[in-house]
């Protein structure tokens, strides 16, 4: 009996270690900015890659321009099992002249040299004068099971049966193809892509064309470059029998090439349905300000699946056709009235490419605001009734079931509710704001203020709360941090209305729109202790746009 007690309790001291420690030491190495990272910054990658199609394997090198912070002896490089590291070539002189006889290199191949640790290597530094590496690898990387949302490379046939090759890496991360300083807070300032594939096959990649050599062995390089800082996880490539047309469009900043880049059997439908990306780009140049990478052009590419956001080639896979696969994610026939996947993913490029959260535990930043982004090209084109009906119908896949805002410095992306719930908090932020001129600049000033840049929640926190001349601080701290739904409690006693906040932060005091008997609308202004309107009412009529529930005392 003694030794069951014993077992259970060595069981249940287990499960609290496990619960008080749910992450690992390969979570820390990745999601953190930790020594083999902090002393270091990549500036550029130049990366060269050929697709095997044979056996499904990829090998080639990245060239990562580096600047240096501090002193540092270790270099942290991520690259996901199975692929591998051959080599590690360091110069002090540019890479563009490696074949220089004055230019010194060390190459560094042993294992006393490299070690790995799980998903990261750890590259010794023969000193800090060194400003450039090459990183040489190969490897079968990991395949999506159901891209976006597993992550890895994606092997598919179109119709013809044609070879169709892209690949989804969000949260899972870059490092599943190639090796790269794989952790959101740093994005090299711009980024080269050298693609070799069959030569029947054409590549699509970010940023611009600069070139297609044909190696007369069946293959043919393309050479794609952006000159703008971007993800890691948005540096990707399209492989297949795609065929090309697009437009000139005038927007903030002059001239934006909008290029569209689909198989050729779908041609007929995208010419149709990608007229929606031109008055996509116009209702979020009217939000959020001019689309953030004029010099790289905007494009939209046929994908083997749904769609991601990777920068200035988003990926397109929902079926030439409005709603989300044919679905309204709100439930009330407004999501049907445009292209989910054309307009959410093409609002990253603004929340999630052009502001990036430095940790995956503030998502949030990107998503909610994205997920916002369908409300407001909904306004703009269909009217605030049809916006507010879509943006309160979304509330339905809202779950509560923990905190938007996980742990920091892991690699842990919030929840689902990161979307909806997110969403519905900045509707609410709005109706507090109560003024959307404001509003609207308090969007536009982001993304010019952080413009290019990886920033923190509570930058942009701050920059609401300083901007709109309200504390906001408890609002996010209600909606971020905790699963609790604002609940107003209220009585109405011969037309008097008392009113109070429950299921609430410590000093959490937002003001909340309510109807009169007139129909005259009018802020009430709740806090812990009970408070009351001096105004007869009848019935508590809350405005539904606010994100809370209410409950009714009864005496």
């Amino acid at each position: 009996m003694k030794k069951i007690v014993s077992i259970i309790c060595l069981l249940f001291a287990f499960c609290i270690a496990s619960f008080a420690q749910p992450f690992t030491h390969a979570d820390t190495l990745r999601g953190s900015n930790g020594p083999g990272r902090s002393w270091w910054d990549a500036t550029k990658y130049d990366l060269h890659v050929k697709f095997n199609l044979q056996d499904s394997t990829i090998s080639g090198y990245n060239d990562i321009d580096f600047k240096v912070l501090n002193k540092g002896n270790k270099m942290q490089i991520d690259l996901q099992e199975p692929m591998m590291i051959d080599s590690v070539i360091f110069y002090r002189d540019d890479v563009q002249i490696r074949n220089a006889e004055m230019i010194e290199k060390i190459v560094l191949k042993d294992s006393t040299q490299i070690s790995r640790d799980g998903n990261a290597y750890f590259i010794n530094v023969p000193s800090n004068t060194f400003k450039e590496l090459s990183i040489y690898y190969h490897g079968k990387p990991t395949i999506a099971k159901k891209a976006p949302w597993d992550g890895g490379l994606v092997w598919a046939r179109d119709k013809a049966h044609n070879p169709w090759i892209s690949i989804a890496c969000q949260g899972l991360g870059a490092s599943v193809w190639y090796p790269c300083k794989d952790y959101q807070g740093d994005e090299p300032d711009s980024a080269e892509i050298h693609v070799t594939a069959p030569s029947d096959l054409i590549t699509i990649s970010n940023g611009r064309l600069r070139s297609k050599v044909d190696n007369n062995d069946g293959n043919s390089v393309y050479t794609w470059a952006v000159v703008n800082p971007i993800n890691n996880y948005d540096l990707i490539p399209y492989i297949g029998k795609y065929v090309h047309f697009g437009q000139i469009y005038k927007g903030e900043k002059g001239n934006l090439t909008m290029d569209y880049w689909v198989l050729d059997s779908n041609l007929t439908k995208a010419k149709k349905q990608f007229q929606e990306a031109p008055k996509m780009m116009k209702a979020f140049e009217y939000w959020f300000g001019p689309y953030p990478f004029y010099k790289d052009g905007y494009k939209l590419v046929d994908a083997p699946y749904l769609g991601m956001e990777h920068q200035s080639a988003v990926a397109y896979g929902n079926g030439y056709q409005n709603g989300y696969h044919g679905m309204d994610l709100s439930g009330t026939g407004v999501g049907m009235k445009w292209d989910f996947i054309i307009v959410h993913e093409s609002g990253h490029e603004w929340f999630g490419n052009n502001i990036t959260s430095k940790d995956l535990a503030d998502m949030w930043i990107h998503e909610g605001f994205t997920n916002y982004s369908e409300t407001l090209f909904t306004e703009y084109y269909f009217g605030k009734k049809a916006a507010d009906e879509y943006v309160i119908g979304i509330r339905k896949n809202i779950e509560n079931k923990e905190p938007i805002i996980p742990a920091y410095g892991v690699n842990k992306e919030g929840p689902i509710d990161m979307y909806y719930k997110a969403s519905n908090m900045i509707h609410t932020i709005r109706q507090v704001i109560n003024n959307d001129a404001t509003f609207r600049k308090i969007l536009r000033g982001l993304n010019s203020t952080f413009y290019h840049q990886t920033v923190t929640t509570k930058q942009v926190e701050n920059y609401i709360s300083k901007q709109s001349q309200i504390d906001f601080s408890k609002v996010f701290d209600q909606y971020l941090r905790t699963i609790k739904i604002p609940v107003l409690k209220y009585k109405i006693n011969n037309g008097i209305l008392s009113y109070h906040w429950a299921n609430v932060v410590d000093g959490f005091n937002m003001p909340v729109k309510i109807q009169d008997e007139k129909g005259k609308r009018m802020f009430i202004y709740p806090k812990g202790k009970m408070q009351q309107l001096k105004t007869p009412i009848k019935e508590l009529k809350v405005d539904e746009n606010f994100y809370i529930e209410t409950k009714e005392l009864i005496e």
